[in-house]
């Protein structure tokens, strides 16, 4: 029955719960909600005989929890079955269309319910991630004080997104995306349903379609079902799920990925540690899983520049030419023809030279420019545009370096005398780095060598003058 915007649902026993069961308005994959443990397929690192989770379900024990995973994992379906198993009355709020007047009338009737029969009830908070701190901070007490049993689903961090007072008092269970093996399961499952999936139908379906099916899916049991219902909803007079009605069905479908969530940060991530692992397969593998989800190849075409600058470097300076090019060539043929020139720049950046030293140079020295006084710039390198300028000095030392020879000026400083002789760049040697160590190297010899002598012609004036005295 439905209360105040809330689903309430029956502590009826599953075979009778009309508005699980029976509901044919409603999706094959709500219909399949698994009714007891034997039903849930997945999980089994938290289910499985043995395992805490899964031994407490079965002792009708009821604690706190937040369940984060990708979507389709099971996490509702999960949330649902721990109050049946649990014997107890089942409240559900989704963060996304919810706000605190919502949250008020579940702890509300929460009360009630523990007013009339001395129990908690089970309040399940989907996408619990997009609710706000304080909104976050309103089931405390309630939990505390035992009103409510809470249960959170996101597909987010938890130790990102949620606060620790709230992580504090529920325990946290990883859910992983269902494999091949277990999606077919599934589909099996609803196809020989004949109460709530489509078993009256008696459809047939290849098993080297059904693993196509399982495939498109990705992991997602909830993709699956639709996928499954939608062929179902294709099939003519044979009853037979062909590989055109496949077809079909999957037109359209792209694989899971979530712009902004942990699925896409965990993808880029991938292909960044790819490229800097020097793996030009695995790297292209990733971008392309990338592209197939729906990225934005712009952001991508970023986020190779990116790489070219922080891992590449100078040890091949042609890779950032190429990112750049890429991009360029991206936004003139626009998709999908631009995206060729994204997998020539990120192969180019996996078999190129590495090096981290310009990342490092520049990590350093923005640490050590924030904790350092604002040092003034030396007299000698100061501009003078006006007279004023020339009269105090500035720029009257500087010496021109293109007339010094090899048009180097050994052992001038260019920074401030607080901190001369400052080395952020370290050259890898690897590429052209190792020409450019071997140029840096052969510079500061020559300013080695000029501070000898000028320590030597230092000493000579002094001995003159010892003499004259």
């Amino acid at each position: 029955m439905k209360q105040s915007g809330f689903d309430i649902l029956s502590t009826a026993p599953a075979d009778t719960d009309a508005g699980v069961v029976d509901n044919r308005a409603q999706p094959l994959a709500s219909r399949m909600r698994p009714r007891n443990l034997d039903e849930y397929i997945g999980q089994n690192h938290l289910l499985a005989k043995g395992k805490p989770l899964g031994e407490a379900l079965r002792r009708g024990q009821l604690h706190s929890m937040i369940l984060w995973g990708p979507p389709g994992t099971g996490k509702t379906s999960l949330a649902r079955l721990v109050a049946r198993l649990c014997d107890a009355r089942y409240d559900s709020l989704s963060a996304v269309l919810s706000g605190v007047k919502e949250i008020r009338a579940a702890i509300d009737l929460a009360k009630e319910h523990q007013q009339m029969t001395g129990q908690a009830s089970l309040l399940f908070v989907d996408e619990v991630h997009r609710f706000n701190k304080s909104q976050q901070d309103a089931f405390l007490p309630h939990i505390e004080e035992g009103t409510i049993v809470f249960i959170g689903a996101t597909t987010e961090n938890p130790s990102f997104e949620l606060n620790n007072a709230l992580l504090s008092r529920a325990r946290v269970y990883v859910l992983q995306s269902l494999s091949d093996a277990e999606i077919v399961q599934l589909m099996q499952q609803a196809l020989q349903d004949s109460q709530r999936g489509l078993g009256q139908r008696a459809l047939h379906i290849e098993s080297a379609n059904l693993q196509r099916l399982a495939a498109a899916a990705d992991g997602d049991a909830r993709k699956a079902l639709n996928l499954l219902e939608i062929a179902g909803d294709l099939v003519n007079d044979t009853d037979e799920i062909s590989a055109d009605i496949l077809d079909q069905a999957l037109q359209g479908s792209v694989r899971r990925f979530d712009k902004g969530g942990d699925l896409f940060y965990e993808q880029i991530s991938a292909l960044h540690k790819a490229v800097r692992g020097s793996s030009p397969d695995a790297a292209l593998y990733w971008m392309m899983r990338m592209l197939d989800g729906g990225c934005d190849p712009l952001y991508l075409a970023r986020r190779l520049v990116r790489m070219a600058s922080e891992d590449i470097g100078n040890a091949d300076p042609r890779a950032l030419q190429i990112c750049m090019s890429a991009w360029d060539a991206l936004t003139r043929l626009g998709k999908p023809e631009g995206e060729l020139t994204l997998a020539q720049a990120v192969l180019y950046l996996a078999c190129a030279p590495k090096s981290n030293a310009v990342y490092m140079a520049f990590n350093q020295v923005r640490a050590d420019i924030s904790k350092q006084p604002g040092y003034d710039v030396p007299v000698h390198l100061r501009n003078a545009p006006t007279r004023l300028n020339k009269e105090l000095g500035h720029g009257a030392e500087y010496r021109y370096a293109h007339d010094e020879p090899g048009a180097y000026a050994a052992g001038e400083n260019y920074f401030p005398p607080e901190i001369q002789d400052t080395q952020y760049y370290f050259p890898v040697k690897n590429g052209l780095e190792i020409k450019i160590g071997e140029k840096l190297q052969w510079l500061r010899e020559q300013d080695r060598l000029s501070a000898v002598k000028r320590y030597a012609g230092d000493n000579r004036k002094t001995r003159i003058t010892d003499e004259e005295s």
